[in-house]
């Protein structure tokens, strides 16, 4: 039978009253945690842009920093879509879904750098300093510091929460305009993690604002010491985490190379443990080294190619419809995944509830696609950027290779598509905010486990300046996410967001190419690391044999 906390707070009165105290630790001593010790070295694929997971929106940015450095209010029970408190204990909302109260969690402390020495726990200061400045372009803080924090008004956060308030020192209550059934979930995900006003603060009095993206501070189980671009990230354990039996290592390190073979070839020899986004070819050499092995499953993600539809000829739907047709599928499924992959006909994984499975591909036919431009008044075709990244992707192991073959496939039905790259930094800036491209490769691993996580943030129209890189918005769409974000029934939703992928699939504004099956390759001294299905790279509970 369990003991009850009342129960075992009156025994502890009962001993302390006849001066036996001493005695209950024997009964209850104190849970010891093992040191952290070793140091493992992830060998990642980029640069992150920055380590305040608010200003931006990939996983290269998340692994470097929120995972490791950060903790949200609501997290993601590692490799599961369930959700667990974080940096909140509980929470609760009014039955209308508009007002959510959140309860805080005591004695969290943040980390101690050598730019920041705490003076307080975590508290609901930090709470509405950190989404204050996200809402409200006047803050103080963003004032100084004018930044954008892009997933926040993807999800309509910036238009939709009317207030945050402190009823007390943890307790946080937000009030929305419009009821929102996934706004916990949403909360969950990276761009919410939790910083310090204090640190802000002492930012402010420096006139130093802009240090909150390069020097962190958060209340994770890493400490953030130092990083040099293009080559290195190195992390401590953090001794104060309010989770300590998550904290296996000593020392963490990234190891930062954008070419897959030299990533591969680190781990062969020992210099990395765990390497991110192994080429299809490389997944044999894996199985052959005995001292490696492959932590995988299917992707939650969606590679694609996206249309700027505010870009003629783009803005017409007849030629995006034969850009789409034009696209061999399963020649790009062998040539860049190896076969390692589905082909994808919609926005979402099937494996995404409410995925549509009625709606088919329009075939292949590059007769009928030559056909259509003509009728569009293109029979001589016309000319196009096609932005391929740089990196590999979860959903994207080569995208180099995915654009050359786009590019054959589109020049036998007139269209001349010149490839561009950048940075991967710079690749994802311009995109969101510039809108210069006129086709781009790209792709979305699933953030929450919610369709609107594809379908909102992707598609809808708060998302046209930041992760909706096709620019597109659609009335008869956007209102139908809108409606579904409103309605806590889930077959509901479901009728809502299928209607919403028919649209989808008549307009057009990208053409899902592949839903990739992950791979990750460690060393087998690496124990506790799991697959998520979020395509995130967590160190918490990892250690080395």
């Amino acid at each position: 039978m369990p003991i009850q906390v009342s129960g075992v707070r009156r025994f502890a009165q009962a001993l302390a009253s006849t001066g036996a105290l001493a005695a209950a630790f024997l009964l209850f001593p104190p849970i010891a945690h093992a040191a952290p010790k070793g140091t493992l070295v992830f060998c990642s694929e980029g640069s992150p842009a920055g380590f305040d997971p608010g200003q931006h929106t990939t996983s290269t940015d998340f692994d470097a920093s929120t995972d490791t450095i950060y903790n949200e209010l609501v997290q993601f029970r590692n490799g599961t879509l369930d959700l667990e408190p974080g940096l909140a204990t509980s929470w609760d909302s009014s039955p209308d879904q508009r007002v959510y109260t959140f309860h805080l969690r005591r004695g969290v402390k943040f980390q101690t750098t050598a730019w920041f020495h705490p003076t307080r726990d975590f508290d609901a200061d930090d709470v509405l300093f950190t989404f204050n400045r996200m809402l409200d372009a006047q803050q103080p803080f963003r004032k100084a510091y004018p930044t954008s924090f892009p997933y926040f008004s993807d999800l309509g956060f910036d238009k939709n929460i009317a207030q945050i308030d402190k009823l007390d020192d943890y307790t946080v209550r937000f009030t929305l305009k419009t009821p929102d059934v996934i706004f916990v979930r949403n909360l969950a995900m990276s761009f919410a993690s939790i910083l310090s006003a204090e640190y802000a603060a002492q930012l402010s009095a420096a006139h130093r604002e802009a240090d909150i993206n390069q020097l962190p501070v958060g209340t994770g189980p890493f400490v953030f010491r130092s990083y040099q671009k293009d080559a290195l990230i190195r992390y401590d354990a953090n001794p104060d985490y309010w989770r300590p039996q998550d904290v296996k290592l000593a020392h963490l390190i990234f190891s930062i190379n954008p070419d897959p073979a030299v990533r591969i070839q680190k781990l062969a020899s020992g210099e990395c443990q765990v390497s991110v986004f192994p080429r299809p070819a490389d997944l044999d050499v894996v199985k052959r080294n005995p001292s490696l092995r492959l932590v995988s499953g299917v992707g939650f993600n969606v590679g694609f190619v996206a249309y700027n539809t505010q870009h003629p000829p783009l803005d017409r739907v007849d030629v995006r419809r034969a850009l789409d047709m034009a696209i061999d599928k399963p020649a790009i499924i062998q040539a860049v995944f190896a076969g390692n992959a589905k082909i994808a006909s919609n926005p979402m994984p099937p494996s995404q509830w409410s995925y549509n499975p009625s709606l088919k591909d329009a075939p292949f036919d590059p007769a009928k696609a030559r056909a259509l431009l003509a009728q569009a008044g293109f029979s001589q075709g016309f000319e196009i950027t096609l932005w391929a990244m740089p990196v590999q992707r979860p959903y994207n192991p080569n995208a180099q290779l995915m654009a050359q073959l786009i590019q054959q496939d589109w020049a036998k039905i007139g269209v001349r598509a010149k490839i561009v790259s950048y940075e991967w930094g710079e690749y994802n800036r311009r995109a969101k905010q510039g809108g210069e491209h006129d086709a781009l490769l790209y792709g979305w691993s699933g953030d929450n486990g919610d369709p609107d996580n594809w379908l909102g943030a992707l598609l809808g129209c708060d998302a046209v300046h930041g992760s909706n890189v096709s620019k597109w918005c659609d009335p008869a769409f956007n209102k139908l996410i809108d409606k579904a974000r409103a309605d806590a029934d889930v077959q509901q939703r479901t009728a809502l967001y299928e209607q919403a992928q028919v649209i989808f699939k008549q307009q057009v504004p990208f053409t899902p190419i592949a839903h990739s099956i992950v791979s990750l390759p460690v060393s087998d001294r690496v124990q506790g690391l799991v697959f998520s299905p979020l395509g995130s790279h967590r160190f918490d509970g990892v250690s080395l044999q």
